[in-house]
């Protein structure tokens, strides 16, 4: 497999309660996890699929209790370690720093210019081809929503070389496109909420938006937002789960 750079490539859910969110997540998305050996510890990875064909789309990681609920999207880079120090020359800080996760490959996380969290990522084994469609119950889209959509979208063109497009919102905004080689692979938009940190969004497919909305809400979820139509693109709703990460999911257009 060859290496995507600028697709996003994995996923962790990071708390200080594993199997509270993981209870949440197989019921929500049908999704299952198996403890995998990583780094000389256990990693809990989620695992999409029947059972048969199921493929590692994400995982989840112990954080400290007082550290804030969240979703860490990790962005595929031809050099984490070159990747790393172009992000803190742009006005990234450090979350971790580069390093070998056993033979899975080497990652690194930031936090960029308006304080959004997010991974890079080199595997070792390369990334997955892109679907024509995403898998129901597989991640879609990633969305990032923050307090200064100019700065962050000098930073990320700058650092990872995407090119975007503009789309006018109305009174929204403007939603920005971040491509590489053609293909689309996030959203950049000033976040709706003046109170809200900068945080990325990740989108999973669902066959039933609606149903899923009902769902994460019978399971102790949280809705935010939705469901609501995007003409040509889907129907989506965004939830907060039970222990206050931000979820968003997407009954995609046929």
């Amino acid at each position: 497999m060859n290496a995507l750079p600028g697709k996003f490539v994995w996923f962790e859910h990071l708390s200080a309660d594993i199997p509270k969110a993981r209870k949440f997540y197989d019921a929500l998305f049908g999704w299952h996890t198996e403890s995998m050996p990583m780094n000389g510890q256990r990693y809990s990875m989620i695992l999409n699929g029947d059972g048969t064909t199921s493929e590692g789309i994400g995982g989840y990681r112990s954080v400290a209790a007082q550290a804030r609920p969240a979703w860490l999207a990790y962005i595929s880079v031809d050099d984490v370690d070159a990747r790393f120090a172009a992000a803190l020359a742009g006005g990234a800080s450090t979350v971790s720093a580069p390093a070998d996760h056993h033979d899975a490959g080497r990652g690194a996380t930031i936090a960029d210019p308006t304080g959004a969290a997010v991974g890079l990522w080199r595997s070792a084994q390369g990334d997955r081809p892109d679907p024509a469609k995403a898998p129901l119950g597989a991640w879609c889209w990633n969305e990032l929503w923050t307090s200064d959509d100019k700065r962050a979208l000098a930073f990320y063109t700058q650092v990872f070389g995407y090119d975007h497009d503009a789309m006018e919102m109305g009174s929204g905004g403007t939603y920005h496109l971040l491509k590489t080689a053609g293909i689309a692979r996030a959203g950049l938009m000033h976040s709706v909420r003046a109170d809200a940190p900068s945080m990325w969004l990740p989108y999973v497919a669902v066959a039933d938006c609606d149903a899923t909305a009902s769902r994460a809400q019978a399971l102790g979820g949280k809705l935010l937002m939705g469901p609501s139509d995007i003409p040509d693109i889907g129907r989506y709703a965004i939830a907060e789960d039970p222990l206050g990460a931000a979820i968003a999911f997407i009954r995609l257009a046929d």
